[in-house]
């Protein structure tokens, strides 16, 4: 809306240039509040945003955390069945260079595995920022949520996905260097279908070690992951209480500015330009300022 100076007003304007901006003041106000309100508007949005994500991060935390329950649920399974086993029966190591050829002959992942009982090894990949590293510690340790609070301020956003990316691309790796190993096992297991019982007993035992440690691996990298997806959950939820403040900061500006715009008002009304106008020119800077220094600094 166009504000208007009454004609009638106008002679009792100054008409240098300091009059002419106070003048314009009621104006600017007004700009400068609907400024405000935008900002703060977008600052809520992003909060709530924010918030819904860390909601969605904390799921996926959840299924990683499941994913780690059953892994070491399926590890111990293999542990106590391999300790009946080696119990109740005697088992011998496994003379593999006594069982002809097979495919494990071209694969040496398949000849540690059952001798050994060795995981393939995979990339570890970029080490993980320091930063990253001392906010992980702080979720991992349980820490009191001003501490962790302190932890995760300091951390770059980016850098957490990045974390969270290399980890799930760690636990990715494992599954495809242990797939051929895997199905290499199944091939031997069905051959031993007519097989003297000790060789299928040595067999069993090698395969329950080696699937045991297996399941460790996995479980640990699935534990990584969910803890760092669980360190994205604590990042988003301070960033949308940071939104959140913004937003409130941003409307105590408006509300500033358009108080500038009534007080400017009412000195038109009653003639009392050089002070009122003054007092409002103040508001409207401080509203401006104060909405600055809430955008580069809060």
């Amino acid at each position: 809306m166009k504000t208007q100076v009454p004609e009638s007003l106008k002679s009792d304007l100054p008409s240098t240039t300091w009059g002419k901006i106070l003048t314009a003041t009621p104006v600017g106000m007004a700009v400068i509040a609907t400024m405000l309100a935008g900002l703060a508007s977008s600052e809520m949005t992003e909060a709530g945003y924010t918030r819904s994500l860390a909601a969605q991060q904390q799921a996926k935390a959840g299924d990683q955390w499941s994913f780690f329950q059953a892994k070491r649920l399926r590890s111990a399974v293999q542990h106590s069945t391999l300790d009946v086993l080696e119990n109740t029966a005697e088992v011998h190591p496994l003379d593999l260079d006594s069982w002809g050829e097979g495919t494990w002959r071209s694969n040496p992942a398949v000849k540690a595995a059952l001798q050994k009982g060795e995981v393939p090894i995979v990339d570890r990949g970029r080490p993980m920022d320091q930063q990253v590293e001392r906010a992980l510690s702080a979720v991992t340790a349980l820490a009191t949520e001003t501490e962790l609070s302190a932890a995760v301020a300091g951390v770059d956003a980016g850098l957490v996905d990045q974390a969270v990316a290399d980890a799930r691309a760690r636990a990715t790796a494992l599954e495809a260097v242990t797939q051929p190993v895997n199905e290499a096992l199944d091939a031997m297991e069905r051959s031993l279908a007519t097989a003297p019982p000790g060789r299928r007993r040595d067999f069993t035992a090698a395969r329950l070690r080696y699937t045991a440690r297996r399941y460790d691996a996995e479980a640990h990298l699935n534990q990584s992951v969910a803890s760092l997806v669980e360190l994205q959950v604590h990042k988003s939820n301070q960033l949308a209480e940071r939104h959140r403040r913004r937003s409130q900061r941003f409307f105590l500006g408006m509300l500033a500015a358009q108080a500038a715009v009534i007080i400017s008002t009412f000195s038109l009304a009653a003639r009392k330009h050089s002070l009122l106008w003054s007092v409002a020119a103040v508001a409207g800077l401080t509203a401006t300022g104060f909405a600055v220094w809430v955008y580069f600094y809060v």
